[in-house]
Order: structure tokens, then C-alpha cells, then sequence
């Protein structure tokens, strides 16, 4: 499989309080060199470690919003066969079931995009200084440095 040079546009990068769309990071991506769009939604879930959730808090440091915009960059930056990527991470207080980060990665072949969105999942669960404080139904809570 030959891939053209090309090289991939973050078309978004961002940290905020508004609700996530994964649909619509898909179609920021849309691009007419793609012959694959491969998505990602990191939900909250009703638990964690055995435990009930009722819901959590996501806070980030004033960076974040630059940070996240240059591991998107710097994955975009190693991609082939990528043409674009959008990724977001919310922050605020979410509910079971709300996105928590949202990920979206147009490439030439399926492979290239399920791989770099893989990639960004993991370098934004890595880098992004955002902190998660749990509540759990039993009227316990905890803080953990991660996404």
C-alpha cells in the first residue's frame, strides 16, 4: 500500500466546558483524499475500580489548551497518510455518559487512521495536565491526574 506524502492538518485542538460532539469532529476531518475516518469518545462511565461513579469534574491546568495543541501537532507531525485531526477534551463537571474526549482522524487507509487516533488518545491521556475528581455513590470522592 503506497501512501502520498501528504501531511495532516489539525483542524482542531481545544479544551473547554462546552458538551462534545464525536460526529462533529468527524466531519471537521472530512476530507475528499480520505478513504477512512476513524472516531473516538472516552465516555464516563458508572464506575471505576470496583466502585460506583455518580459523576466527576474534570480541571486543567491554564496550559492545557496549548498542550493539547501541540501533541496534536506533533502526532500530525509523525502521521502518514493522515490528512486531518480534531481532537477536544472537556473540562467542568460531567455526567455518566457525557464525552469526556473526543478524537477524530481522516486518512488515506483505515490502518493509518485507527493507528494515529490511537496514538492521540493516548499522547493527550499522557501529556494534557487536566486532573479527574470522582464522586462515588456512597458519598466518597478522589482526585486522580488523569483523563
Amino acid at each position: 500500500m503506497t501512501t502520498p506524502d501528504v501531511t495532516a492538518q489539525v483542524v482542531r485542538a481545544a479544551v473547554g466546558e462546552e458538551p462534545l460532539d464525536v460526529d462533529e469532529h468527524a466531519r471537521l476531518v472530512d476530507h475528499a483524499g480520505a478513504g477512512a475516518v476513524v472516531t473516538f469518545a472516552g465516555v464516563v462511565r458508572d464506575h471505576d475500580g470496583g466502585r460506583s461513579v455518580q459523576g466527576l469534574e474534570y480541571s486543567a491546568h491554564p496550559t492545557a489548551g496549548s498542550i493539547v495543541g501541540q501533541v496534536a501537532a506533533d502526532v500530525a507531525a509523525r502521521a502518514s497518510g493522515v490528512r486531518a485531526i480534531a481532537v477536544s477534551h472537556r473540562v467542568g463537571p460531567l455526567e455518566i455518559g457525557d464525552v469526556a474526549l473526543a478524537c477524530a482522524v481522516a486518512a488515506d487507509h483505515r490502518r493509518e487512521a485507527f493507528e494515529v487516533c490511537a496514538e492521540l488518545v493516548d499522547e493527550v491521556k499522557r501529556l494534557l495536565p487536566v486532573w479527574k475528581h470522582q464522586r462515588f455513590t456512597d458519598g466518597d470522592d478522589e482526585w486522580v491526574n488523569s483523563t
